[in-house]
């Protein structure tokens, strides 16, 4: 098993994108990128605390490849909004890979340009591409959000 973390907005949205795809084991939702020890949803959304809302996501290489999950995240999401998806503002909703391995960063950068070069897009891509650190899981009702509840994430 691998695993792959993505933040792409709303937590929420991304995680379903992810959780019934063939290979994916198991996906959590959670907080990455920033400087706060065990954060909860109330210190992410002022955005003081440097994270984005993330997605983590378990995988068999076996049945999923990692270029795949990144071609998932790209359709999920607009990554040419800065700090923002859709309604939802704000860096916790920045678009963001954040790599576990130096493999993980090549195929992300090599995906990065190959979208920029489809000519798919009409605008600069502000993906960050930065490497995993901790990634705080969220708070259990965050968890499965739309499987649990539907719904969607204002978008």
């Amino acid at each position: 098993m691998e695993k792959a973390t993505f933040a792409a907005g709303c937590f929420w949205g991304v995680e379903e994108e992810f959780r019934n795809v063939a290979g994916v084991i198991a996906t959590r939702v959670g907080y990455a990128g920033g400087h706060t020890d065990n954060p909860t949803y109330r210190d992410v959304c002022t955005g003081d605390t440097g994270h984005a809302e993330a997605v983590e996501v378990l995988f068999d290489p076996e049945q999923i490849s990692y270029e795949q999950l990144l071609d998932i995240f790209w359709r999920a999401h607009d990554p040419t909004q800065f700090n923002r998806q859709g309604p939802d503002v704000g860096s916790q909703y920045r678009s963001a890979i954040f790599y576990h391995t130096e493999q993980q960063l090549r195929l992300a950068q090599e995906s990065l340009e190959r979208l920029d070069q489809s000519g798919r897009l009409q605008r600069r891509i502000v993906t960050e591409i930065v490497p995993m650190d901790t990634f705080w899981a969220a708070e259990e009702y965050h968890q499965k959000y739309h499987h649990k509840h539907g719904g969607g994430c204002g978008f």
